[in-house]
Parts: structure tokens; sequence; C-alpha cells
């Protein structure tokens, strides 16, 4: 079928505009133009432990609120960042408007343990709670207006729930919430099920390049184990990038956490060790008392050898802290960064006005970086009160 002259006329000015438009506007040429907007910034929160099957005593006027909702409030006002202006602090990008995000990350304790003395819920409910508010309900945007980023590292209770406790749980095993992280965070080719999933050789640990800092996504804590993968990661790593540490624990590990070193190396309700990180403990009377001083100077050595890991942030003993790790002997400076709960915090679960998480920027030019806690339920009777500012430290990454 021939085109009449009045149709080939229409095409060809068309073509025409295209032509245009395009020479106008190439692709070429606005590719350096989108890389170039705030590529010497990074943004990203940090929280911990929602701990899905806990109830908060109160919140929001309402008592024995599951963590369902609570968890739902806190992603509603993540959602709401964008519109946020940062004090004037003298930090990093202080009094300027928080236009995006790069990502969110959360220190683990997805799942509650789901220990029968307390009635708690199945690690498989935690998990679908947990995807439905930090995922699909997740609606903040990155600096190219994407979805915000989502990373995710274990707690105890996720590996409690999957290798077992002392204590009764029912089920006596549930690896859901470690199941979903490997899937969501490692992504392999065939998705990990139930059948599939070993704690053992499946570890949730990775990293991320984001605008020149190296995110390092740890698996609990970084025992002898976890540190051959660290190592073989660092090796593409130039030694003048900074490095950030992300985990659920604190620096100075509890002995707890380690495999059993006592007789069958099982999980007892005698000696009490949770066998959640595979270097079997080594220290004192080998009990879950004595202090793992063993495995900090190991790690305290690691770092050493590694000036360039300039951050620590961590969940597990939940509030908004700043401070320096120095190890067992006093002889490192390690910044750490220890973030609230919405569930657990240790000052927030009395007063739900200190309820908080922490937004970082940072300037890669500059290297400087600064944390502040970002307290998201100001007014308690008020939901949609805008989030208020609490404390805030900035390091040098230099």
């Amino acid at each position: 079928m021939r085109f009449s002259k009045i149709k080939l006329v229409f095409v060809f000015a068309l073509v025409g505009l295209i032509y245009i438009s395009c020479s106008k506007n190439k692709t070429s040429d606005l590719l350096p133009v989108i890389a170039a907007v705030n590529s010497n910034l990074i943004h990203f929160v940090f929280t911990s432990d929602p701990h899905y099957g806990l109830t908060k005593a109160t919140f929001q006027g309402a008592n024995n609120v599951d963590a369902s909702i609570v968890n739902a409030a806190l992603v509603n006002k993540l959602n709401a960042l964008n519109a946020v202006t940062l004090p004037n602090d003298g930090g990093v990008n202080a009094g300027q408007t928080i236009d995006f995000v790069d990502c969110i990350i959360t220190g683990g304790d997805i799942a509650n343990r789901e220990e029968t003395s307390s009635n708690i819920q199945a690690a498989t409910i935690s998990w679908n709670q947990f995807s439905k508010d930090y995922i699909a309900n997740l609606k903040l945007t990155n600096r190219n207006k994407q979805k915000t980023d989502l990373f995710i590292v274990p707690g105890n209770h996720d590996v409690s729930n999957t290798v077992g406790y002392y204590a009764s749980m029912a089920p006596p095993t549930d690896a859901s919430s470690m199941i979903g992280m490997y899937n969501l965070m490692i992504n392999p080719s065939i998705p990990k099920t139930a059948a599939s999933f070993n704690y053992v050789t499946d570890k949730v640990h990775y990293s991320k390049d984001i605008q020149g800092i190296h995110f390092m996504f740890i698996n609990l804590w970084p025992d002898s184990s976890e540190r051959v993968w660290m190592v073989k990661d660092l090796q593409n790593v130039s030694s003048t990038t900074p490095v950030f540490l992300f985990m659920h624990s604190i620096p100075n590990v509890e002995a707890r956490f380690f495999t059993n070193p006592n007789n069958s190396q099982n999980i007892n309700s005698t000696d009490k060790f949770e066998n959640l990180l595979s270097e079997v403990f080594k220290d004192g009377a080998k009990t879950i008392n004595d202090v793992a001083y063993i495995e900090q100077r190991a790690f305290t050595d690691f770092l050493k050898l590694r000036p360039n890991i300039k951050a620590f942030f961590h969940g597990h003993n939940n509030y908004n802290q700043y401070y320096v790790w120095q190890g067992p002997d006093n002889n490192i400076s390690l910044n750490c960064f220890r973030v609230d709960s919405p569930m657990k915090g240790s000052v927030s679960a009395t007063d739900e006005t200190k309820l908080s998480f922490q937004f970082v920027a940072v300037d890669t030019t500059a290297k400087n970086m600064t944390i502040r806690e970002c307290l998201w339920n100001p007014i308690p009777s008020n939901p949609a009160a805008q989030v208020t500012w609490g404390t805030s430290a900035t390091i040098s990454l230099k």
C-alpha cells in the first residue's frame, strides 16, 4: 500500500523533529551530566533490629503494638526523606535538602527468635512482613530517581532460627529470613529453598562500591572464617579506598555467638553457646561468660593491616551512639556507629520520641562523613509530623 502525499509529508516532518531533538540532546552528551550530579556525595540510611514478632508497649497512642505496625510507620518516614532538610550543624551537606538516598542498610534481626516461652511468631511470617514494609512499600529514590537500594545483613536471631537454639522454639528451625536475605542480596542463579539452604556454606556476605567507597556487608561478625572471604574481597580494593563495615554484632563480640568448644560442640542448655559463628570459642574457661580476647585480637590484627577500613556500623545492643573501639588491648582506633531499634531500643523502648535511625552523608572529595541521628517519631500524637534531628558526628576518611 502506498502512502498519500499528505501522509509522506507528515512522516518526514515527524522524522525531522525527532532528528532535531536528538541532535540537541544526544545521549552521549547527557550521560556525563547525569553522572556528574551529586557525584561527590553519598547519602544512606542505617537502621537495625526490626524484630518482627515482638510488640511495643506503647506507640502513637496505642498499647502492645505489633512490630509490623511500628516498622510500617518507620518506612513511611523513610519514604518522606526526599523532602527533608538537613540541619545546619556544620556537617556534610548541612542545611541542604535530601534530594536522594543511595541505599538503606538494615543491620539484622529481621525476625525475632521463635521462643515458645514468649509465643513469638515463625520466621516465615516475620520475613513476609519485612518484605511488605521494606521492599514492596519502600518508595524512596536514589540520585537517578530510581528506587533506593536495600542492603541487609543477618542478626543473631535470624541465625538462631536457622540453626536452632538451646531453649524451645516453634518451629525448632525456620530459615526463612536467612533464605530471604541470601536470595535477595546474593542473587544466586538458583534461589535457595528450605531444602537447599546450608548456613555453613551459604553466608550472607557481599560488597558494593558506591561513589568510590567500598561497602562490606558481613555475616554477623568477622570471625576467622568470615575474614577469609574479606581478604579475598579486599584484594581488588585500593589501599586508598575508604572501606565501611556493616554487621549486626558489636565489635567486642559476645562469647555465646561462637561454636561451642565443649564436648560434642552442639547447642545445648548446659553450655548455652549458640553456634552462630563458624569459629570455635578459644578463651577462658570455655563458658559464655568469658571475654572473647583471642578472637577480638585476631580481628584487631586484621584491621591494623588495613587502615583504609574507616567505619564499623552495627546494631544488636540498640541505641544511637558514636564511639571509638580500641580493641581489647587499646592499640587500635576504629570509628563505630551503633544504631537504635524500632522495637528493642534501650532508650526508645520507654521513650518513643527517641526512636531513631541514622542518616549518613559522605563527601567523597573532601573525604568527610557526617552521621546524624534522625528522630522519626518526635510527636507520637501526630504521626505525620516531620522528622527532627538529634546528635551528629563528623569524621575524616583521609
